[in-house]
């Protein structure tokens, strides 16, 4: 096969699955690389695999006949097949309760994070793994930016910091609604090094002159090269994900086409137990509340989970338990339906609760409950 291939007779016919066929993580077999206005593959000899296979893959092309004849040495192709998988970072920053959370769930088409009325509900940085056949995106939610209390909003900081090291594009999320004055502050305090776009959210709360008065107030800003209008809660995210690919370079994916984040299972598993405390319990109780999985078994028919809610002092494990253990019960029953609903499998939810003063400040507590 040194010369061009014919398409018909070498391929026979292209199924629209067929990469599925290939080795178990769907990535393709190698990858091209541009060359002016040539494709060029890289990673591989002419002769060990069909090249136009993959011309077609990235091109989504269902009829060989659709192609051209093509060469190793200088592979030509139609302008319409000139696209390389998209991959990259997305980082979405913003104050508490801006809808960080909401748009990475919109965004994913399905519940990664937890979210809640109540501010500081995120407190470490959530990967969700967007993966279609032109890109794939790594969207992370991340704490809200504040002024550290104590050593768990530190750490909750770090994740910030991390996150603004490795985006390829930074999503500066905006309630609408809040001080811009005071969000413009923070996010010129960031010192981006990538491009950001500003996104501004529950515009379905706010007026045609509400919206037309925030784009004239960011749109001279610095670190702004794009502003977008949402409602995060009403999934209204079709045109921010049309921006987000203008941003996104070229590349090899990441991670496996079935993978939805980096996190393990338990950690959602315990995100899911403490996003019901936080629906059920008010005033100090959510904030000195943490979660960890301690057992996580799968049988024949179900699978059995222990978890360890940590509080800060008795008065608080009182409260969780509550009168004959009615509000752990309700916490178990709420939280036993999202995880069975996340599963996808039968759940035997066993609470326990622990007191760990001041684990908030304490190193070693909190590497140990993941922070």
């Amino acid at each position: 096969m040194k010369g061009g291939i014919e398409p018909p007779s070498a391929l026979g016919g292209y199924e629209p699955n067929e990469h599925k066929k290939r080795p178990s993580h769907g990535r393709p077999l190698f990858w091209l690389r541009r060359e002016g206005s040539n494709l060029r593959p890289s990673g591989y000899e002419p002769d060990e695999l069909p090249l136009l296979y993959f011309a077609m893959w990235v091109a989504n092309i269902r009829r060989p006949q659709d192609t051209v004849q093509t060469n190793f040495n200088e592979l030509i192709l139609p302008a319409y097949i000139l696209t390389l998988l998209k991959s990259g970072f997305v980082n979405i920053f913003g104050r508490p309760n801006a809808g960080k959370s909401t748009l990475l769930n919109a965004l994913m088409g399905e519940k990664l994070a937890i979210v809640s009325p109540k501010v500081q509900t995120t407190r470490h940085r959530i990967k969700g793994i967007l993966t279609t056949d032109q890109y794939q995106v790594i969207i992370s939610d991340t704490p809200g930016i504040i002024d550290p209390k104590y050593k768990l909003h530190e750490k909750m900081m770090h994740a910030v910091k991390g996150a603004l090291e490795d985006a390829d594009l930074a999503l500066l999320l905006v309630d609408i609604r809040e001080s811009w004055e005071e969000v413009d502050n923070l996010f010129s305090a960031l010192r981006l090094r990538v491009p950001a776009v500003v996104v501004i959210n529950k515009t379905d709360v706010a007026g045609p002159e509400k919206k037309a008065a925030a784009e004239a107030f960011f749109k001279g800003k610095k670190y702004c090269r794009k502003i977008v209008f949402i409602s995060a809660l009403k999934g209204q995210t079709e045109e921010l994900m049309q921006t987000i690919m203008e941003f996104i370079p070229e590349g090899e994916p990441f991670f496996a086409e079935d993978e939805i984040s980096d996190l393990p299972t338990k950690f959602f598993v315990s995100e899911m137990i403490r996003e019901k405390i936080y629906a059920l319990f008010e005033e100090e109780i959510p904030y000195h509340t943490t979660v960890l999985v301690t057992e996580f078994k799968e049988k024949s028919t179900l699978i059995k989970i222990g978890a360890d809610i940590i509080v800060q002092r008795d008065t608080q494990k009182s409260i969780i338990i509550g009168e004959k253990g009615k509000m752990i019960r309700q916490i178990g029953i709420d939280a036993r339906a999202d995880i069975e609903a996340f599963l996808g499998r039968k759940v035997f939810l066993e609470l326990f609760v622990k007191v760990r003063p001041k684990w908030r400040e304490n190193d070693t507590f909190l590497r140990e409950y993941g922070y």
